[in-house]
């Protein structure tokens, strides 16, 4: 009789051990290797390794130099938007985005980060936020480049440092959110 009860507190113990195993030792090479950076008008690819070189030692690449300069903005704010952390627990995390509360989040974030073909954004940006943060309880958006599920991420440069603040307020609430 009581087998009954447990069975589904059993699979969904089972499935949340499931999940954090396939994104610990999911492959590398599934990660991003280039961003494509959009600004109006302007399009610019780079590769992941040169944003986490400029994240790391400030040194720019003379595409994302010239990037840059032609859509007027600092490299100094690219830098603190890559860079700026967040704490958070990596499985708290895993379940709000998996809530209501975390499908709206994704949703909106989705509009600034998101797959080149614009196909499983949600999914994909969820698997790179709960990557990103498992490791450390912590999370920057250049780790959520680093962790993007497909070899390309469009970002929409202009709308960046909105939605790395939206995504920052959102997670600094966590422990508030219902989680179920």
């Amino acid at each position: 009789m009581y087998r009954y009860y447990l069975l589904p507190s059993l699979r969904s113990l089972l499935g949340i051990a499931a999940l954090i195993g396939a994104l610990l030792f999911s492959s590398p090479a599934d990660a991003a290797e280039s961003v494509v950076l959009k600004y109006r008008f302007l399009r610019e690819t780079v590769s992941v390794a040169e944003l986490s070189t400029f994240a790391e030692t400030g040194e720019l690449s003379s595409s994302l130099r010239a990037y840059l300069k032609l859509a007027g903005k600092e490299p100094e704010a690219l830098r603190n938007a890559l860079t700026q952390e967040t704490q958070v627990n990596g499985i708290l995390l895993s379940r709000i985005l998996n809530s209501p509360v975390g499908e709206v989040m994704l949703d909106r974030a989705s509009e600034v980060i998101h797959t080149p073909s614009d196909r499983a954004n949600r999914e994909s940006l969820r698997s790179a936020l709960v990557l990103s943060a498992l490791p450390d309880n912590s999370l920057t958006l250049i780790e959520v480049l680093e962790n993007y599920p497909t070899p390309d991420v469009e970002v929409e440069a202009d709308r960046l440092l909105e939605i790395v603040k939206y995504i920052r307020r959102v997670i600094g609430n966590l422990p508030s959110l219902p989680l179920f």
